[in-house]
């Protein structure tokens, strides 16, 4: 009798164990879209407001309901100089003479101050998953809580997030996949890409808030630079809103007898261990009015982070522009952006 009792005893504790494995997975959190790492474009722009921020980095979830951000954070309140890359673009993208030509200056790259650096800020939190709608609460000092819609890609390898509502931001985007964080495309992929990429945007400027949409990104417009691999340059020939008379450019602006419109683009590599990238542009003619070579004042400094699918294929960026004004914070340029082929 006894040993039938402690054989029923093993029998219900290996019965225990074989079900625990069960339970778990049941108890387990549905990843959003079935993905673990995304890049997160996200800011607070109010027109009226002087105290807009923006952030970008990265989200990683966890099957247990959790998830973790490291990000970068540009607040009006700390104004952040623009940064040196260290990136110079050789002679076969750029050119010396300045004038009229096709090439770009060269110019040694800019981007938004400390974004060469770690990033500045983490936090965790718990998330949840009802249908398409992805809920975040960070464990932070004040509330805040995010919800995003869930979107899948057709070919199921990226997963995108729109931001739903939130207690901080106004304005985000999100696309994730299961590629690491240290999985990236060198600049000779990126202007491979044999898909179409197009960029939304909403910016704040002078007060200012401006929602552009479906704008189309040329990317293989740039050129490759032979020795600066992972520099990429454009110059756009001339520009219709930008780089005019009215618009900081009175002599040689468009509209002017010089008629100088074009915009130097430069778009480079911060980290190849990671999915930094960032692009700088600027007016011609504003370095002309300052009788500059590369110009020195409120150039547009956009801070990148690749978006990789499950196979590891570059198919855009999440970004923000956190150009601060050298003068007064009424002047800066902040925006929050996407340039994808899924949106």
């Amino acid at each position: 009798m006894r040993t039938a009792a402690a054989v029923l005893s093993f029998v219900l504790a290996l019965a225990t164990l074989l079900v625990l494995p069960v339970s778990a997975a049941v108890a387990a959190a549905p990843l959003p879209g079935g993905k673990t790492t995304f890049v997160v474009s996200q800011g607070h722009l109010q027109a009226a407001s002087r105290q807009n921020w923006v952030r970008l980095g990265t989200y990683r979830f966890a099957a247990n309901g959790t998830v973790s951000a490291a990000q970068y954070l540009w607040w009006q309140r700390y104004p952040k100089a623009r940064q040196r890359t260290g990136t110079v673009p050789d002679a076969s993208c750029t050119t010396k003479s300045g004038g009229v030509s096709s090439r770009p200056r060269a110019c040694e790259v800019l981007t938004a101050g400390g974004y060469t650096a770690g990033p500045n800020e983490t936090r965790t939190g718990t998330y949840t998953l009802a249908g398409d709608v992805l809920t975040i609460r960070w464990k932070i000092a004040q509330t805040w809580t995010e919800q995003w819609y869930v979107r899948t890609s057709p070919d199921r390898k990226l997963a995108r997030l729109d931001l739903k509502r939130s207690t901080l931001a106004t304005h985000g985007y999100g696309y994730g996949s299961n590629a690491s964080p240290a999985t990236r495309r060198a600049m000779s992929s990126v202007r491979a890409f044999p898909g179409s990429l197009r960029q939304d945007l909403t910016s704040w400027a002078s007060g200012t808030l401006v929602n552009s949409g479906n704008q189309p990104f040329g990317h293989s417009s740039f050129r490759a630079c032979a020795s600066a691999t992972s520099c990429l340059t454009y110059l756009q020939p001339s520009s219709r809103g930008a780089c005019q008379k009215s618009g900081g450019c009175p002599k040689y602006g468009g509209g002017t007898k010089a008629n100088v419109s074009s915009i130097q683009y430069y778009l480079t590599t911060i980290s190849k261990s990671d999915r930094r990238d960032t692009l700088w542009h600027w007016c011609t003619c504003l370095a002309m009015e300052r009788g500059e070579f590369c110009y020195t004042g409120n150039s547009h400094v956009k801070p990148l982070m690749q978006i990789i699918d499950d196979s590891g294929a570059f198919r855009g960026w999440v970004g923000v522009e956190a150009s601060f004004s050298t003068g007064s914070r009424a002047t800066d340029m902040l925006a929050v952006l996407r340039i994808s082929d899924f949106r």
